[in-house]
């Protein structure tokens, strides 16, 4: 089975794009980034570090220090297809983090977000 062409890509390449997307709802990079340190359990500094080093999403998810137990709370539609039947585990990371960047872009409450 092939690899999906996302896996190789670096974080640090999709990275303004979220915040782009958050910022144009009036949200900050601040929260982005509070949202990648939840659901990864990297610190800010470890984060940047991932992103300077062009990280790769595979890697990225591999070396994450604590994926959070909560993230299993993550439901919904994104790209057309429930979050929670993804199959490919590294799919369904980047599919959790893009979830939770949409659901800021759309004005919901961090804690929310955090499922707290």
């Amino acid at each position: 089975m092939t690899k999906h062409r996302i896996y190789s890509i670096s974080v640090a390449s999709v990275y303004p794009h979220y915040i782009a997307k958050a910022e144009k709802k009036g949200r900050t990079k601040a929260e982005v980034d509070e949202i990648f340190r939840w659901l990864t359990g990297y610190g800010q500094v470890a984060l940047e570090s991932a992103l300077e080093k062009g990280t790769n999403f595979e890697d990225f998810f591999a070396q994450a220090p604590k994926l959070n137990p909560a993230r299993d709370l993550i439901t919904g539609m994104i790209c057309g297809i429930r979050v929670e039947n993804i199959e490919d585990p590294l799919m369904k990371e980047i599919r959790y983090l893009d979830k939770l960047i949409d659901e800021l872009a759309k004005g919901k409450k961090m804690e929310k977000i955090l499922r707290g």
